[in-house]
């Protein structure tokens, strides 16, 4: 009997089919990759945050983290860190090994200022982190009590020129934002002004509400109930736009001092965590921060959302880091 499938003819067939084959699937192959879904996370994610539950920092990781989850398919824990200043949670966000699913939600404060200040905080922001994503923005808001006679900034800032031992600015706490942002408007305005720190914006409201403070400088969601309620009155709003939350106020600009400022919260990711697990993270980030639901729960908190890829997040922080910078440094400012 004749050996069928040794027949040249059969033999060539045969490798001609298999090369075409290969190279139908070579050329299959980059299709194939671009197809293949981003890492996922191989346990649940922590979300460290610097600061006790419910302040703003706080109330923005649980929001986002409750999405995550359920787009992630993973649990998302929020963990607060509290101490020094949001300092011991970037010192331990920083310690992170790379196999485990760490961010850290973290403001400028102890992204910006803190570098700045201390000689030695324990981590280094350019070296240590990489950002992810920048969540949300918030304003700040010059208020004063009703008994202030000056009806408007410009009001204001006469008589602190004319009142010069008087001329102070209340702020929350010593090296925080509205510190510095408090500075920057008295440098502006040519205005000789003393920056009173208090333990907190409690203490701070009260003594602005029982005339111990002529000013103070806080961020709006924290006096803005207070403005309402026609306890206290805010004279400028420190966004480059009026706030979608108080229509009625103006801007610093508007009020006559060219100034413009705002605080936020931004996701930092270890610089331990590998690049594509970064990249999942800020995609996933920036998908939950474009769902209405989630623009809904930031605007019932009074905090403005943000959705930001994570090159845009980037850039976001030089440009503040410009802006800030010679402000820290030039008011001598130590903890």
């Amino acid at each position: 009997m004749a050996d069928h499938t040794s027949h040249p003819r059969r033999r060539f067939m045969r490798g001609a089919a298999g090369a075409l084959a290969l190279t139908g699937l070579i050329a299959a192959l980059p299709s194939m990759a671009q197809a293949q879904p981003a890492p996922q996370l191989d346990g649940p994610l922590r979300i460290l945050v610097g600061y006790a539950p419910g302040g703003a920092t706080d109330r923005v990781a649980r929001i986002v983290g409750d999405k995550l989850a359920a787009r992630l398919g993973v649990p998302v824990i929020v963990e607060n860190k509290s101490g020094a200043g949001g300092r011991l949670a970037a010192q331990q966000a920083k310690a992170t090994p790379a196999n485990q699913n760490v961010l850290m939600l973290a403001n400028p404060a102890v992204m910006v200022v803190a570098p700045l200040v201390f000689k030695d905080n324990g981590y280094d922001v350019e070296r240590d982190f990489v950002p992810v994503s920048h969540v949300n923005s918030y304003d700040f808001a010059l208020a004063v009590s009703p008994s202030m006679p000056a009806r408007d900034l410009g009001q204001l800032l006469a008589w602190m020129r004319a009142n010069p031992k008087q001329a102070n600015f209340g702020v929350p706490a010593t090296g925080s934002l509205p510190h510095f942002f408090a500075l920057m408007a008295g440098e502006k305005a040519g205005v000789p002004t003393q920056v009173v720190g208090y333990r907190g914006s409690a203490p701070l409201l009260n003594d602005l509400l029982g005339n111990q403070v002529p000013a103070a400088v806080d961020t709006l969601d924290t006096v803005l109930a207070q403005h309402e309620a026609g306890k206290l009155r805010i004279l400028a709003i420190s966004g480059a736009q009026r706030s979608v939350f108080a229509p009625g106020i103006p801007t610093f600009k508007e009020a006559g001092l060219d100034l413009a400022a705002t605080g936020w919260n931004t996701f930092f990711a270890p610089a331990s965590m590998p690049k594509e697990k970064v990249a999942r993270l800020a995609s996933a980030i920036h998908a939950v921060m474009q769902e209405p639901e989630t623009t809904a729960r930031f605007k019932d908190a009074m905090m403005v959302p943000v959705v930001s890829t994570q090159a845009q997040t980037a850039s976001m922080l030089k440009a503040y880091q410009a802006q800030w910078a010679p402000v820290v440094q030039q008011s001598g400012y130590q903890p």
